[in-house]
């Protein structure tokens, strides 16, 4: 594992820098649009088939949690756009390749990473259920039969508020754990206990930018899955390559 004397130092930022770092990924986007919008595609494509499996099955709950616990497994996903913003920005040339397997990732400490979000993935699965199974008696296997309780009864509400607290606080304590770490460990210099931590900090010294920060990383996640994951094809390379730039701003370079 790579091991560093001293955590690097964080940058104060502004409330208006998350809107800085969406400006640089939209720009970088279409930079590199020959191999962020084909990541894109196999993004959305992978995500809509397995939703359409779900419902396909009688097993629109499932669907509707999955879905929301893409947010959980996205940092790990999202590698390849952080290669390709680093190239970008270091001017070096990026091919598919380099974006489907970024060179490096491939060790222990990005492994560390991938299981801790693959467990956090699991216990938003439990808890979805949980909250569900507490909500109503019945199994409503359709869509139009869960919409209905969800939309319409006073146990579906409860459900849905109950959902969205308790899958809101998982989802922004795996923001602060991977908003910057997750990119961070290209740098094969940089350890996965070093990385959260700095994460960790970043969100702590500059809390109310990287609030809003996640907030528009939900709400856009959230609209692209309304469009049954078409907008993703856009949505992800372009939040992933934002999410570079965020890294370089708020870490101080060794």
């Amino acid at each position: 594992m790579a091991a560093t004397s001293r955590l690097p130092g964080v940058q104060r930022i502004g409330p208006t820098a998350p809107l800085k770092w969406l400006g640089w990924g939209w720009r970088a986007l279409w930079a590199s649009w020959r191999v962020s919008l084909p990541f894109g595609l196999v993004t959305a494509g992978v995500c809509a088939g397995i939703a359409a499996a779900l419902i396909g099955s009688n097993l629109a709950f499932w669907a509707l949690a999955l879905t929301f616990g893409f947010v959980f497994v996205a940092p790990v996903l999202a590698m390849g756009n952080y290669e390709t913003g680093r190239r970008l920005e270091a001017r070096e040339p990026f091919t598919l390749a380099s974006t489907f397997l970024p060179p490096g990732t491939l060790r222990q400490d990005v492994a560390y990473l991938g299981l801790v979000l693959f467990v956090i993935f699991g216990i938003w699965v439990q808890a979805a259920q949980i909250v569900y199974g507490l909500s109503t008696y019945q199994i409503h296997r359709t869509v139009d039969s869960f919409v209905r309780f969800a939309a319409t009864s006073a146990e579906g509400h409860r459900m849905l508020v109950t959902g969205s607290i308790v899958g809101g606080a998982m989802a922004f304590f795996t923001f602060c754990l991977f908003v910057v770490s997750a990119p961070m460990l290209l740098d094969p210099r940089r350890g996965f206990f070093e990385a959260t931590a700095t994460s960790v900090r970043a969100v702590h010294d500059n809390f109310i930018p990287m609030l809003i920060w996640a907030a528009i990383i939900a709400v856009l996640t959230i609209g692209s899955a309304a469009t049954g994951f078409a907008a993703l094809i856009i949505v992800f390379p372009w939040l992933g390559l934002a999410s570079w730039r965020a890294y370089r701003e708020l870490v101080v370079a060794p």
